[in-house]
This record gives structure tokens, sequence and C-alpha cells, in this order.
């Protein structure tokens, strides 16, 4: 492959979808509680930077039965971002968060509730794998 072909395989590859798993394990008896303080204090977080193009989608996934403990989780985000770039930009969404949530001492009141009900918390980039490709 000559050079010009491999610098536009890697722009092309710089202007791609970028994906990435966020999995949250809740202590027990708490997704519930973690989930309303999700969708309360983060999801219109992660809208507002949906609005601004920064990311393509944001979906949650959540477990139909149960597993083994060591393999629990209770919810999946995926957040696909525009780009590998922004996804890795250090964004500053305080702006954003003090627009949406003037009362900052009850916001990061429940947003440190929502991480101490945690038991675990990771974070997965993604990539498609092309089955019919070469």
């Amino acid at each position: 492959m000559g050079a010009k072909a491999q610098q536009s395989g890697v722009a092309d590859a710089k202007d791609q979808p970028y994906a990435v798993e966020y999995y949250y394990k809740a202590k027990w008896g708490h997704a519930e509680e973690f989930l309303a303080l999700f969708k309360k204090n983060h999801y219109p977080v992660l809208k507002k930077e949906m609005e601004l193009g920064r990311m393509l989608k944001v979906s949650m996934l959540t477990p139909r039965y149960h597993m083994t403990e060591d393999s629990r989780w209770d919810y999946r985000v995926t957040i696909v971002f525009k780009n590998a770039a922004i996804a890795n930009d250090n964004f500053d969404s305080s702006g954003i968060i003090k627009q949406l949530y003037p009362d900052q001492e009850t916001y990061k009141k429940e947003e440190l509730r929502r991480f101490q009900i945690l038991d675990a918390h990771w974070d997965l980039p993604i990539k498609d794998v092309d089955l019919d490709g070469k």
C-alpha cells in the first residue's frame, strides 16, 4: 500500500463513529435508584452533547435475566461519538451542567450518591468486526 493510500485510510478512520460502552454494577437493591439518578442528572447532559453534534447516539440496555455475581452488571450505556478525536478530547461539560442544574449543591449531592451506590463501573471502547471483509 502506498503512502497516499495509507494516509487516506488514517483520515477515513478519524472521521468514523467511535463507540464506547459504559458498564454500571449497582449495589444490590440500588439499581432502580441508580437509573433514576442517571436519567435525572446525567442523561440530559448527554442529550445536550448530542445536540452539539459530539455524539451520534446514546442508548442503555439492561440484562433480561440474572448473571453470576462475578460477571453481573445492571446497565450498559453505549455512546457513539462522532469520531475518536471527540471521544478523547477531554470536553468540559461544566457549562452544560451549570445551565441544566442551577442548584449545584443538589446536583453534586445526587451525582455523589449515584456513584456511591455502585459496586463497579468500567468503560470499554468497541469496534465493529467486518465479517464479510477480507
